[in-house]
C-alpha cells in the first residue's frame, strides 16, 4: 500500500466569497453538508477568500468541528502564500470550485492546475462567457451549472467538459441554525411561528459603496434610483394585503447587509399606519445560522432575492423569486427545480401584476405552498446525490492514479 491509498481522501474546496450577504456565506457550509452526507470519508479542507471573518468561520465550525481553514494565493511563479495552504495544495488529492455566479476563483483555479496538474471540478455555478474560463471549464472533471439557462449558454459557447449538467446551488444543502437567537428575536418582536411572512427588498445593483471600500458608481446608482420604487411597490402591496386580508405579520429582512436600510426607505417607511404596525423591520444584518432558524418559523417569504428562497425551499419552506436582467440567470433554477409560478420578471409587467396574488395564495393556504416547496426539494436532493457521486468517483480515480505514479 502507498501513503494516499492509506490516508483518507482530501478534497480542496475552494470557496466562501464575501461575507456581507448570507446567500455568498451559504455556499460554504452547504458543500459541506453534502460532502458530509454523501462522502463521510473524505476529508475537506477549505480554501477560503481573504475576507473571511472571524465570525462566519466561528459560525462554521460550530458546525464542522474539524474543518481546517486555509487563506492565500498561487502566485504566478508558482509560489504559494504561506505554508498552511501550500501543504493543503500539494497533500489534496481534488480541488472542488464551490457555488457561485460564476467561476469565481478561475485564478486560482487555474494557478492550481499550473502548479499541481491534479484534477478538478465545479459544483453549481452560473456561467459568464470568457474564454479563458471557457477553458477551464472543459478540462474539469466535471461541471454542474445551477441554472439551465447557463448550461446551454455554456455549451454554444463550446465548453466542452466531459460531464456537464444541471445541479442545484449548494446552498439548498446549508443546515447551520442559530435557534436560540432567532426564538429571541421573534419573541423581543411579537412574531409567532408560523404567524408571519418574510419579505425581502433589492437593488438592481448593489451599492457596496455604502457598506465597504468600494469606488461610488454613477451609473450604477442611477439605474437603482430609477428602478426602485418600481421594484418594490409589488411588494409593499404584497404586505399590504397579507396583513389586511389574512392578519399574518411580516418581517422585512436583509439578504445583504445593504438591504437593511433599503427595506427601510422603500418598504417600511411607506407603508400606512394601520399596516406598518403589523410589520417588523430588522435594523442590523445577521449571519446564515440566524436567518436560517428564523425562516424556518415563517410561514413563506416573498422578495427581490435569491439566496434566502434557496434556503427557505431547503428546510421545506415555501419562497417566491422576484428577479430582473441586470441579475445573472440564477433565478431560472427556480424554473429548473418545478417553481416557475413563483418566480416573477420585474421586466415584464404582465407577471409583476400576479405577484400580489401569488403571494396570498401562499400566506392563505401555507400547508399547499409548503406541499409544493417538499416536492421541488426532492428533486433537488436527488440531483445534489448525482453531483456526489460524480465527485466521489472522480476523487477515489484521483487517488488511485496518484497511488500508481508513487508505486513507480
Amino acid at each position: 500500500m502507498n501513503s494516499r491509498l492509506e490516508r483518507a481522501p482530501i478534497i480542496l474546496l475552494r470557496s466562501s466569497w464575501q461575507v456581507v450577504n448570507i446567500g455568498d456565506i451559504a455556499h460554504t457550509p452547504g458543500a459541506l453538508a453534502l460532502i458530509e452526507r454523501h462522502f463521510p470519508e473524505a476529508e475537506v479542507i477549505l480554501w477560503a477568500s481573504d475576507d473571511l471573518t472571524d465570525e462566519v468561520a466561528a459560525m462554521e465550525h460550530r458546525r464542522f468541528p474539524q474543518l481546517r481553514i486555509v487563506k492565500g494565493r498561487i502566485g504566478e511563479d508558482g509560489r504559494v502564500e504561506g505554508p498552511e495552504l501550500e501543504e493543503a495544495i500539494d497533500g489534496c488529492d481534488f480541488l472542488l470550485h464551490g457555488s457561485g455566479p460564476w467561476l469565481v476563483a478561475s485564478d486560482d483555479v487555474a494557478a492550481f492546475r499550473k502548479r499541481t496538474g491534479k484534477p478538478y471540478g465545479v459544483f453549481g455555478i452560473s456561467y459568464n462567457d470568457d474564454p479563458a474560463v471557457t477553458e477551464l471549464l472543459s478540462e474539469a472533471e466535471f461541471v454542474y451549472f445551477r441554472d439551465t439557462v447557463s448550461l446551454e449558454r455554456a455549451k454554444a459557447a463550446g465548453v466542452a467538459c466531459p460531464t456537464m449538467a444541471f445541479g442545484p446551488d449548494a446552498a439548498f444543502s446549508c443546515d447551520v441554525r442559530d435557534d436560540e437567537r432567532a426564538d429571541r428575536f421573534l419573541q423581543a418582536n411579537g412574531l409567532v411561528p408560523g404567524e408571519f411572512l418574510c419579505c425581502i427588498p433589492k437593488l438592481r445593483y448593489t451599492p457596496y459603496w455604502t457598506i465597504r471600500n468600494s469606488p461610488f458608481d454613477t451609473s450604477k446608482h442611477a439605474r437603482n434610483e430609477a428602478m426602485k420604487e418600481h421594484d418594490h411597490a409589488q411588494l409593499r402591496e404584497a404586505i399590504l394585503a397579507v396583513v389586511r386580508e389574512t392578519g399574518r405579520k411580516v418581517l422585512i429582512c436583509p439578504e445583504d447587509m445593504t438591504e437593511v436600510a433599503v427595506g427601510k426607505e422603500m418598504l417600511y417607511d411607506k407603508l400606512p399606519e394601520d399596516v406598518r404596525s403589523q410589520v417588523v423591520w430588522r435594523p442590523n444584518f445577521w449571519l446564515t445560522d440566524e436567518a436560517i432558524s428564523v425562516y424556518v418559523r415563517s410561514a413563506g417569504l416573498f422578495g427581490n432575492e435569491m439566496h434566502s428562497p434557496i434556503l427557505c425551499v431547503a428546510h421545506g419552506v415555501p419562497a417566491i423569486v422576484c428577479r430582473w436582467a441586470e441579475q445573472t440567470v440564477k433565478g431560472w433554477m427556480w424554473s429548473d427545480i418545478g417553481l416557475r409560478d413563483w418566480l416573477f420578471d420585474l421586466d415584464n409587467e404582465d407577471e409583476v401584476r400576479r405577484i400580489v396574488p401569488t403571494v396570498l395564495e401562499m400566506a392563505r393556504h401555507p400547508e399547499r405552498a409548503k406541499a409544493r416547496a417538499a416536492e421541488a426539494l426532492v428533486y433537488v436532493r436527488e440531483r445534489q446525490r448525482v453531483m456526489m457521486e460524480t465527485l466521489r468517483a472522480a476523487v477515489h480515480a484521483s487517488v488511485s492514479q496518484a497511488g500508481k505514479e508513487e508505486a513507480g
